[in-house]
């Protein structure tokens, strides 16, 4: 099934305009389940329960409040939350052009591709400039009234804008405290760097499936033809305390594995 477009922009800087189409760079695929009443597998709903009357309340008789830190309730509406968002627009504007990779991974968090809307002579050129110039794109801009800020990226070939972490959801590392711990002697680094050598791989994306995902549907597809499933505990694994014994033991399974 081809993909289908999401949303429509317009790149915009410095007067140049590129209409482009938003397509989703990933998805969901957890498995969904519905609860059901045990007795005669009757779906059921959530309802709004007063708790001081035990009594269901109607949605439309509901409020939003904010909770403050001293225990005060603010009361708001929908139309005073609705006057708070940003003003509707289809203009993606670049703030300024970085050095490709300048932005650190912590702020990434939802990728889109960049497709052609109408004509296409402009998106191919942005996309030569931006691969060419080895370069990415600050980017803001307004998508089902929330504010976006991103990195407009070049991916074989294919624009891509990645929606970026605001400043105050990415927690500092300064917040963490410093690894303390004895020092390893120079045994135990010896078989680190043995290990690390030995385990040398290039990332292959199509390898790291969802395994409890595809268990998950395993199961369900033998409960589906009348199957008993077993279910067996998970088995504890043994911990070894002293590093160097565990470097060995590691170095050991990869040497068989080679």
């Amino acid at each position: 099934m081809a993909a289908r477009a999401i949303w429509k922009g317009m790149i915009r800087f410095d007067g140049v305009r590129v209409p482009v189409k938003l397509y989703s760079a990933v998805e969901d695929r957890s498995v969904h389940f519905r609860l059901l009443h045990r007795k005669d597998l009757a779906p059921v709903r959530q309802a709004l329960v007063n708790p001081q009357t035990d009594q269901v309340v109607p949605f439309e008789e509901t409020g939003r409040a904010y909770i403050t830190e001293a225990g005060d309730r603010v009361l708001l509406d929908q139309a005073e939350l609705e006057a708070l968002e940003p003003q509707p627009s289809r203009d993606i504007e670049i703030l300024g052009f970085l050095p490709h990779q300048a932005i650190d991974h912590r702020w990434y968090d939802r990728p889109y591709y960049l497709g052609p809307d109408g004509e296409s002579a402009e998106y191919f050129a942005l996309a030569d400039a931006l691969e060419a110039m080895a370069v990415e794109g600050l980017a803001r801009w307004v998508m089902r009234n929330k504010a976006y800020v991103g990195a407009l990226q070049i991916y074989q070939g294919y624009p891509m804008l990645i929606s970026l972490h605001h400043a105050e959801e990415v927690i500092p590392v300064e917040a963490l405290e410093p690894p303390q711990g004895p020092p390893l002697d120079q045994r135990e680094l010896g078989l680190a760097r043995q290990l690390i050598e030995m385990l040398e791989a290039e990332f292959q994306p199509q390898a790291y499936r969802d395994e409890y995902r595809n268990r998950v549907l395993e199961m369900l597809s033998a409960k589906a033809r009348g199957k008993r499933v077993k279910t067996r505990a998970p088995r504890q694994r043994e911990r070894d305390e002293d590093v160097g014994h565990a470097l060995e033991a590691s170095l050991r399974q990869a040497r068989k594995s080679a």
